[in-house]
């Protein structure tokens, strides 16, 4: 006679079983929001960073920074994080203020809440114009840099999605290599945040 599995051992067979399935089922998914928002960085993104003003922005920020050092990193990072609870952020404003970043922010809203936020960084990976606050200046020590920017001209990556600590909402972060256009130099990075809500796969 057989004697049927022990309720728990068979839950957990059933969910063994099933796991290759729901992997498959949300790699699937996953691919089908890579393939959107790689068609929506070729089509739109691509035509951001190609700007006058924002190439402009990145070469010169980039000439002022060509010696900064990393222990001025990151008290500019400190600077930024603190004046984010202070009633005083002169950083912050300045960043905010450039054309570069009223021009990322008009871009912004171009696309109909589909663009959560937008960072262009420089060849440091400090911000050099931005659409919204961020929680930090400093992005070199994160993905959306290193897998841009450090992967040379022409990059592009794709991160899983997430609940953005800036924006509170769910998204996924597209990143670019931005190059000089007279040279091809990688000269720094652009992120966008695109709203997984928003999109239609």
């Amino acid at each position: 006679m057989r004697h049927p599995l022990p309720t728990v051992l068979l839950a957990s067979a059933l969910a063994s079983a099933s796991l290759p399935a729901l992997h498959s089922a949300a790699a699937a998914q996953q691919n089908k929001y890579d393939t959107v928002i790689r068609a929506f960085a070729e089509n739109t993104v691509r035509q951001w960073i190609a700007d006058p003003r924002i190439i402009a922005a990145l070469r010169e920020q980039n000439a002022h920074n060509r010696h900064i050092t990393r222990m001025a990193i990151d008290t500019l990072d400190a600077q930024w994080r603190a004046e984010l609870t202070s009633t005083s952020h002169p950083l912050i404003d300045t960043v905010l203020a450039k054309p570069a970043s009223r021009l990322l922010l008009a871009d912004e809203k171009t696309t109909d809440g589909l663009v959560t936020e937008i960072i262009l960084m420089d060849e440091h990976g400090l911000n050099v114009a931005q659409s919204d606050v961020t929680t930090d200046y400093w992005q070199g020590d994160e993905a959306k840099w290193q897998k841009s920017f450090g992967a040379g001209a022409g990059a592009i990556f794709i991160d899983r999605p997430e609940r953005d600590e800036s924006t509170q909402t769910f998204q996924s972060q597209l990143s670019m290599t931005v190059s000089d256009p007279d040279t091809g130099r990688a000269i720094g990075a652009i992120t966008v945040g695109i709203s997984i809500e928003r999109m239609q796969p």
